[in-house]
């Protein structure tokens, strides 16, 4: 199942269920118990939500499509997790997961525009899986991490490149406000399946920028899972953003960076594809 928060054309916030390019809207049946995508996911209701989307039927291109879980407590996204990409940058291999964060309010839908900042020209792109989390859980072992999930989506971690090198801290080049996506819906973890047998590309402009089998990750999901959880407890609809492999434009030989008029994709295998444009900040 693919399930979708978006802005109905009357302004009203909604989710509902994908199927091809018409939109099946459940909010309007279920929002008196389950205020969002959220809280759906927090009761353990998305069979629900598939049995009561019986509401409006539209087309994709009717509504402006937000992040799938564009409210979650906490978005943990994770540096240096394929090898390719480790390998490019020159370091070692990490003997522990290395995490930042991101706020909500730096994340948009597919097909929305990113920004790129007045202060930078360094707008990068990292194609990335999104883990959701869907039931809550604290020291939660990799044997059992796959039951705390509720599916998966596209991620973009949009970095301003020379803002993250102004100090050790990734924090500055990984906030601006719209300047990075996640979507187009999520992708229930049943219909999705073992994530390592799964693919991701990116491309700039139809040109592919990354490929990768998603089984290069150094930390797989159910490793990330269990070393977040240890520290604080995950909480449904928390995402956890994997990580990029190689082809970032920072790396590349000459550098290649974002610019407005360009287009950003990232497809991954049994979910879809996850697109942007990009515009100047006004």
């Amino acid at each position: 199942m693919r399930v979708c928060s978006y802005i109905m054309p009357n302004g009203t916030r909604s989710y509902g269920i994908a199927d091809g390019e018409t939109l099946i809207d459940a909010g309007e049946a279920l929002r008196g118990r389950y205020a969002d995508l959220r809280a759906v996911i927090a009761a353990g209701a998305l069979a629900e939500l598939g049995k009561d989307a019986g509401g409006e039927r539209m087309t994709l291109s009717d509504v402006t499509l937000l992040s799938p879980i564009p409210n979650p407590d906490k978005i943990l996204c994770i540096g240096l997790n394929y090898m390719t990409h480790i390998k490019e940058t020159g370091r070692e291999a990490p003997k522990k997961p290395s995490i930042f964060t991101r706020y909500p309010s730096s994340v948009v839908g597919h097909g929305v525009d990113l920004v790129r900042p007045k202060v930078s020209d360094w707008f990068d792109f990292e194609g990335e899986l999104a883990v959701v989390i869907g039931k809550p859980g604290r020291a939660i072992s990799a044997a059992n991490a796959y039951a705390h999930v509720a599916g998966y989506s596209c991620f973009n971690d949009g970095s301003i490149r020379d803002f993250q090198r102004h100090t050790t801290q990734f924090w500055a080049g990984k906030n601006f406000d719209r300047s990075g996506s996640m979507g187009p819906w999520l992708v229930t973890a049943d219909a999705f399946g073992d994530p390592a047998a799964q693919s991701m590309e990116t491309r700039l402009n139809g040109e592919v920028m990354q490929s990768t089998p998603i089984s290069d990750l150094a930390f797989d999901v159910p490793a990330l899972i269990e070393y977040i959880s240890t520290v604080i407890e995950l909480l449904p609809g928390d995402i956890i953003a994997t990580g990029t492999p190689s082809g970032v434009g920072l790396f590349r030989e000459p550098k290649l960076f974002m610019k407005a008029g360009d287009r950003v994709e990232v497809e991954i295998s049994g979910i879809g594809t996850l697109a942007n444009s990009i515009v100047d900040e006004g």
